[in-house]
């Protein structure tokens, strides 16, 4: 197998496994949980910068002030997604969590086609607007629009937006958004703390050992999935990215037991089959520009 599949497997399987993880720490706000997971991601991050000896970017990202606000906006959106996404699971809304993730391949591509000036292909507008029928179907079958999926969807959409065009690596990017948000995080949990409130001070020995665990389930899926992404094409990484979602839906239908009845079947199906459409197309038009 190429080692670059099995990276991005890996990475996606621990993404798709991250409400087993989240449903432990229930018992935690999820404010909380997003505070402690940017604090001891931080942790974590500066022990691998440590060991692997890169520091030298730091000093002239310090100089620049344009790309530390623009690292500012892409930790909040971060920040705002691992909330949405940890509140979802607290509030047994995973099957509505992993909507987001199966609609943000083609909310990217709505993104590059208003910010990047791309020109999506007509399979890829196809599958575009078979989503947002599907997104219409779920919102006049509950009443009210999806938020919770479009909120993952257009938070996390954004932030790789941004990333994007970024200038650091994925480690290094990660590490400068953990920076600026963990002094606000350490405050706030320090403040607590000294009021006699949140995990440290009330939880056991246990909850506070599942939320140091968040440093490196945060920092070691995203190095996977840098590694893997450096190594095999993009059309294969686009067919691996939907392992997570379908995943998070396994975990929400089968092990929490949210319900699922056929009103909402129909939407998924037409999400689906929205995907189905645009890795199709994707495929097809890679194998038009290998056979020439």
């Amino acid at each position: 197998m190429n080692p670059g599949i099995l990276y991005a497997l890996c990475a996606y399987t621990v993404w798709g496994l991250f409400p087993l993880y989240f449903h432990r720490l229930v018992g935690v706000p999820a404010l909380e949980v997003v505070m402690h997971r940017t604090v001891w991601s931080l942790v974590f991050l500066l022990g691998l910068l440590v060991a692997l000896r890169r520091w030298a970017w730091l000093g002239g990202v310090l100089r620049q002030p344009r790309v530390l606000g623009a690292f500012a906006l892409s930790a909040l959106l971060l920040s705002a997604n691992w909330l949405v996404y940890i509140w979802a699971v607290q509030s047994q809304h995973v099957v509505d969590a992993s909507l987001g993730y199966f609609i943000l391949p083609l909310v990217n591509v709505a993104f590059g086609t208003v910010f990047l000036r791309e020109r999506p292909r007509p399979g890829q507008w196809l599958a575009v607007g078979v989503a947002a029928i599907g997104v219409l179907v779920l919102t006049v079958q509950a009443g009210h629009l999806p938020w919770i999926g479009l909120a993952l969807a257009l938070t996390f959409g954004f932030y790789g937006l941004l990333r994007k065009v970024a200038t650091l690596g994925a480690l290094e990017g990660l590490a400068l958004e953990t920076m600026l948000l963990a002094p606000v995080a350490a405050a706030l949990l320090g403040y607590g703390a000294w009021h006699g409130q949140g995990v440290l001070v009330q939880g056991d020995a246990t909850a506070i050992a599942w939320l140091l665990v968040a440093g490196p389930l945060t920092a070691i899926p995203l190095l996977l999935f840098a590694a893997g992404a450096r190594r095999i094409p993009l059309a294969t990484l686009g067919i691996l990215q939907y392992i997570s979602p379908s995943l998070q839906f396994l975990c929400g239908v089968w092990a929490f037991h949210e319900p699922f009845d056929r009103a909402r079947l129909a939407g998924f199906v037409l999400v689906w089959a929205a995907l189905g459409v645009y890795s199709l197309e994707s495929g097809w038009a890679r194998w038009k520009i290998e056979t020439k």
